[in-house]
């Protein structure tokens, strides 16, 4: 550990080496970032070395270690491999997303510790590929996330193949009901270690809230990274679509961005933490998939672009900054209209918080430049080998102009700020606050090429209204659906702009198209001339209207049902039904008898006598004898 630099150890690393935890079940509780992964590797060491210093060879399992994600199992994996590299250790890991048939060779080649996964180690079990009979030690690692994420049956199938003289350790920023009745069900006389008090704030990390209309959150969120300048970053989104817009956003400002979330594969997701490791990338856009256990080098700053649902998640998100004594900075940026909300999740933390001001582009520009006067880079002598280049630099150019030159080159590498609203008033319009609702202004009528025929409904129609026309919603007035088309409201600051970007980009839908009412000039807010309803009275049907008896029905209407008037000619026209009685054709009589059906079968070998001729009325036909065809399957 010296190696390594440790110079103290955290309170849960000297709790956890007391005489009294020497060979027992512990369920320790520490803060995250406090240094668990070492602390129960060196609660471990005495039982799988007991008197030697060194391991000898190397067969079944001694040790496993269970943790909620693959990337906490890798990172566990890690650390162990140099706390017990001088001790010969061999380590192995099982976690899901990762070549199953790789792992099992693993496993036949032996290894004294195991890393993995609740859902991977349970396969291998059932498998036989991973023989337990040998384990002297099992850790739980982040035991409630666990059981959060429904782990609790593989939980409770990996203990029970475990040997019973095991020990058994439970680690856990916070000890809920279900983790005490977990360690009740498979702990023999645990130990409870709590390093730290519950209700205690982590001292290594500034919290800080800023408060933002919710159109200027992502303005705000590329001001605070511009501000804080940190050398690596974790952003929060509750939502793997909230990352991927948000990455697409820094990453069209300029920014060296990676994303983090579920849907990812562990290909993926272990390159984009190896790209914030070794610089490549400095800002990580992630769900809550990273806010467990994840440590990252130089990681300063963490952002909650999304406001999180409660404490715990809080905590565990700004838990990856200030860790193993280095400070760090969370920044809450909670949406005017949801403050109270952010107050109440900030009061059950217990985490006593600073309210700040979105940064301004002013405060940005003011704090870099004092940046660029203070760099380490100025301050360092001239090299031998630059001498002679500087020197022919200064005999060419002043060094004022060498200074801007400098100046200008720093000013381009860096994203250009944004507008921010210096001090936001809760409940003004703007703030997106559904009980404050901005005054519609009157403006332009646009049609759409789709209507009721194209089961056309607002919940739909909106959102591509918006996008089409790069407005929000409160842009967007009334929308009125007819049969083939809807025609809907654009307010006047924003009709021109509307039109001009669909012109330019089209509805963004295949076959459909926007375009002004009835050319410039006209406002139209009724259904198309081909739509609207023909000239006239409207009769109505009243249900309250007395209904005619049988009788009377069928003496004003007759045993058809129609009335005489209802052949009338229409009172335009010169037909007059009186008149041209006599050329009417007669009605049918259906009680008349039909005439004798001739059949029109084809003649016999005798020409011009029919089939059926010379036989007696009722004699059989011919093919009346065919036997029927029996319908093939």
């Amino acid at each position: 550990m010296a190696a390594k630099g440790y110079e103290t150890l955290t309170p849960v690393q000297s709790a956890i080496i007391e005489d009294e935890t020497a060979g027992r079940d512990l369920l320790v509780s520490a803060q995250t970032g406090s240094g668990k992964t070492v602390a129960f590797g060196m609660a471990i060491a005495t039982t799988l070395l007991g008197d030697t210093d060194r391991f000898t060879e190397v067969g079944a399992p001694l040790a496993l270690v269970i943790a909620p994600t693959r990337e906490l199992a890798l990172q566990v994996q890690r650390e162990l491999d140099w706390l017990y590299a001088d001790a010969g250790a061999k380590t192995a890991s099982c976690v899901g997303g990762m070549d199953a048939r790789t792992e099992r060779r693993a496993l036949e080649r032996g290894a004294h510790i195991i890393v993995g996964t609740p859902g991977r180690l349970r396969d291998h079990i059932t498998r036989g590929a991973l023989d337990m009979s040998a384990l002297r030690a099992v850790v739980l690692d982040e035991a409630d996330e666990m059981l959060d994420l429904g782990f609790r049956e593989d939980l409770e199938f990996i203990l029970d193949a475990a040997p019973e003289d095991r020990r058994t350790l439970l680690f856990s920023a916070t000890v809920p009901k279900a983790i005490a009745q977990l360690a009740k069900t498979f702990q023999r006389n645990a130990l409870r270690v709590a390093a730290t008090s519950a209700t205690e704030q982590h001292a290594d990390i500034d919290y800080k809230l800023m408060l933002v209309p919710t159109a200027e959150r992502e303005n705000a969120i590329i001001n605070t990274l511009l501000y804080f300048e940190s050398v690596n970053t974790i952003v929060f989104a509750s939502t793997r679509e909230g990352v991927k817009h948000l990455s697409a956003r820094l990453h069209n400002r300029g920014f060296d961005v990676v994303t983090l979330s579920g849907e990812l594969s562990q290909a993926e997701r272990t390159n984009a933490l190896q790209s914030m490791r070794d610089g490549r990338a400095r800002i990580c856009v992630a769900t809550d998939v990273a806010a467990r256990g994840i440590d990252l080098p130089n990681l300063d700053l963490v952002i909650h672009a999304d406001l999180p649902t409660n404490a715990d998640t809080l905590l565990h998100r700004s838990g990856r900054t200030g860790r193993a004594g280095r400070k760090g900075t969370c920044v809450i940026i909670a949406p005017l209209h949801r403050r109270n909300v952010a107050k109440r999740v900030l009061a059950t933390a217990k985490l006593d918080v600073t309210t700040m001001a979105p940064p301004s582009a002013a405060e940005i520009d003011a704090r870099f430049r004092e940046g660029i006067l203070s760099a380490e880079a100025l301050t360092l002598p001239v090299a031998e080998e630059e001498a002679e280049f500087v020197g022919q630099l200064l005999a060419r150019y002043t060094p004022e102009a060498i200074a801007a030159a400098y100046l200008r080159q720093q000013l381009a590498a860096r994203p250009a700020p944004e507008d921010v609203t210096a001090s936001p008033v809760p409940g003004a319009p703007g703030d997106s606050d559904p009980r404050v609702r901005e005054k519609f202004e009157g403006g332009t009528w646009f049609k759409v090429s789709v209507g009721r025929k194209h089961k056309a409904e607002p919940r739909w129609l909106l959102p591509m209204l918006c996008k089409a026309g790069n407005v929000t919603k409160t842009a967007i007035g009334s929308i009125r659906i007819f049969d083939t088309e809807s025609i809907f409201e654009v307010a006047a600051p924003k009709a021109d702009a509307f039109a001009r970007s669909v012109e330019k980009n089209g509805s963004g839908e295949r076959g459909v198209t926007i375009a002004p009412v009835d050319g410039p000039g006209e406002r139209r807010v009724g259904p198309p001339p081909s739509q609207r309803r023909p000239p006239g009275p409207v009769e109505r049907y009243d249900p309250n209207a007395p209904r005619p008896e049988r009788a009377d029905r069928k003496a004003r209407y007759g045993s058809a049902g129609l009335r005489e008037d209802d052949f009338a000619a229409p009172v335009t026209g010169s037909w007059n039904p009186a008149e041209d009685t006599a050329s009417r054709a007669p009605k049918p009589d259906f009680d008349k008898p039909r005439p004798p059906k001739v059949s029109k079968a084809p003649a016999n070998k005798d020409k011009g006598k029919p089939k059926w001729a010379g036989k007696p009325d009722g004699a059989p036909r011919a093919k009346d004898h065919k036997p029927k065809r029996k319908p093939q399957i």
